[in-house]
């Protein structure tokens, strides 16, 4: 048996990860991210083969990740979280500047870095993009937001469980 609960006692982080192709933009919000090595630095993020951001990487081959705070507004979480980049344009209410010709969300977060991708592991549902870390930079010294403290204090599914036919409460980006 597995009780899936076991898996929040796991420490993980909130990031949303962006990446354009050609003139299109997309992003997510993810909690599966690694640095693997910090000389010539490599990170792992995880994304869902579902996942419209996903396919825009696979196709870009680069991405960015905002280490979001504590402070991230719930609109950002909910944009980046619970929409898809196939159906709305998540940039157009979010403060955000081009990097490195990547759209890099910089709304309350803590950080940022740009990565080009060097190798993609199959996991069944998902993939696991490696990167090479380019760019990084120290926005603010505002709390990293923990997934632990997403669920407790941010999640739709607790916050808002009487407006699920309007927030849905899973991810879908």
């Amino acid at each position: 048996m597995i009780d899936n609960n076991v898996f929040r006692d796991i420490s993980y982080g909130m990031y949303l990860v962006t990446t354009k192709n050609e003139d299109f933009s997309s992003g997510c919000i993810i909690n599966t991210l690694i640095q693997i090595t910090s000389q010539n630095p490599l990170i792992a993020i995880s994304l869902n083969k579902n996942n419209a951001t996903h396919d825009e990487i696979v196709k870009s081959k680069r991405f960015a990740v905002s280490v979001l705070s504590e402070e991230t507004s719930q609109e950002v979480i909910k944009t980046f979280g619970y929409f898809s980049s196939k159906e709305i344009n998540k940039f157009e209410k979010v403060k955000y500047e081009e990097k490195n010709n990547l759209p890099v969300v910089l709304e309350d977060i803590s950080s940022y870095l740009i990565c080009n991708v060097v190798n993609i592991i199959d996991c069944e549902t998902h993939d696991l993009f490696i990167g090479r870390v380019e760019v990084t930079n120290k926005v603010s010294d505002k709390i990293p937001m923990t997934y632990k403290y997403y669920h407790e204090n941010r999640s739709c599914c607790k916050k808002y469980r009487k407006n699920c036919d309007i927030y849905f409460c899973k991810f879908f980006s």
